[in-house]
Formats: C-alpha cells, sequence, structure tokens
C-alpha cells in the first residue's frame, strides 16, 4: 500500500502492549506503532539507522548518552550501531518509525 491515513491506520497486535502497522520495502520499513502505558525498552543497538516522529502522547527516549521526553509532532534520529531505547507513561504513545530494512 503506498498511502496511509495516520488517524484511521489499523494496527495489529505486533508483542504484548504494542500494536502495529508495517509497510516493507526493498530498503525502508516504515511503522506506525502504538505503544501501551508504562512499557519500557532498556536498550538495544542494530547496524541501520532509524528515525521517527512522535504522533500522540509521550516516550522518554534515549540515544546514547542523550536522554529526552518527546511529545507530539517531536522527532529522533538514531544512528547506526548507537544504544537506544525508551519507556512510556501513563498513556498510550504513538510513533511513525522509519528505519533501513536489515539484509
Amino acid at each position: 500500500m503506498a498511502f496511509w491515513n495516520l488517524a484511521t491506520v489499523e494496527l495489529a497486535a505486533f508483542r504484548p502492549g504494542v500494536m502495529s502497522k508495517a509497510e516493507l520495502g526493498d530498503s525502508l520499513i516504515m511503522v506506525c506503532m502504538e505503544i501501551g502505558p508504562g512499557l519500557a525498552d532498556n536498550g538495544h543497538a542494530h547496524p541501520f539507522d532509524q528515525c521517527g516522529v512522535v504522533l500522540e502522547g509521550r516516550i522518554e527516549m534515549f540515544v546514547g548518552t542523550e536522554r529526552r521526553v518527546l511529545n507530539p509532532n517531536e522527532t529522533y534520529f538514531i544512528p547506526a550501531g548507537q544504544q537506544h531505547g525508551w519507556k512510556t507513561f501513563d498513556e498510550p504513545v504513538r510513533v511513525l518509525d522509519v528505519s533501513a530494512r536489515k539484509e
């Protein structure tokens, strides 16, 4: 599918507490994700760049040693190889995330 309406795109269960919809191209992955309240990813790294924008809610993210609370319309960029993670607060957060497709 070439087009999404982010207000109405249908998400499906991805993992506990996370709903998502993904489009996979030859070299990119675009994912709309809704992450439930009170969840966290304590950190991981991968060999490709990743970026995104917060659509709804608040999320605390860290990239390397930098940590920030992001609100709607704020973005993140994660360079390849950087340790990064996140935590949600008392409400779900929705993000649009784009990364290179790993081979």
